[in-house]
């Protein structure tokens, strides 16, 4: 048998049982626009730093200019903050020295899991008579596959052409390797990823806002300052028994 705390309104305030005794009551934004405590949350989220986050519900006589929820609320401003972040985080890289730029491509494919834990796994290279190759990775943690690197720190607007793709691939073919990744703080021309995806070497393309979905991603360049939980209601739990 339920016990009372489960079959009641244990947990809820005055306000929830209020809303739940009116039965007319459609709970959304329109909703609970009218509650201060529901005012006082939204501003706040429009408060967090760097988030574009649209106009949240605001009661004018009888109009309510937003029928978000406050999840929906949450997700966007997450969004619009990660982006921020992305865009920072390649700022920054294009700021770096040239041999800082290659140490991060080889720690962020040891984050993605690239040559296992062994900190031997990655080694940037970045030195005159490296044929064109700025670092290499192992594909597994004994060694036996490898996958060579190239880095180009260009500023936004400056896109990598199919020159600098054919390049690479002459780079690979002197050191009779099949696998390759390029990674640009730019973009790629239409011409420079037409010419990767025919070349019989596979060559892997990583733009800037690629590299920064996937410094975010394994936390390489950034951290995680605070982790929010969205819960719901558990619908078993309110099972009759």
């Amino acid at each position: 048998m339920v016990d009372s705390h489960r079959r009641g309104y244990f947990g809820i305030t005055q306000r929830g049982r209020e809303a739940l005794a009116d039965r007319g009551a459609e709970i959304n934004n329109k909703y609970l626009a009218r509650f201060a405590e529901f005012q006082a949350f939204t501003k706040r989220i429009q408060e967090l730093d760097g988030a574009q986050v649209p106009s949240t519900p605001r009661v004018t006589g009888q109009t309510v200019e937003s029928t978000e929820m406050p999840d929906e609320v949450l997700r966007r401003a997450h969004t619009a903050i990660t982006a921020a972040l992305g865009a920072d985080l390649l700022q920054r890289v294009r700021q770096a020295p040239p041999a800082f730029f290659e140490r991060l491509i080889v720690d962020l494919l040891i984050a993605m899991g690239y040559g296992g834990s062994s900190e031997e796994a990655g080694r940037a290279l970045g030195q005159s008579g490296d044929d064109g190759v700025d670092g290499v990775i192992d594909q597994d943690p004994l060694g036996v596959d490898q996958v060579y690197v190239q880095g180009k720190r260009y500023a936004e607007g400056n896109n990598v052409g199919a020159g600098a793709i054919r390049d690479f691939y002459g780079a690979l073919s002197l050191k009779k390797a099949h696998k390759g990744i390029f990674v640009t703080t730019s973009a790629f021309s239409s011409q420079a990823i037409e010419t990767a995806s025919g070349l019989g070497s596979r060559i892997v393309l990583i733009d800037g806002a690629q590299l920064a979905r996937l410094m975010i991603r394994y936390n390489v360049g950034c951290r995680d300052e605070e982790v929010l939980y969205l819960k719901k209601i558990d619908e078993d739990f309110f099972e009759p028994i």
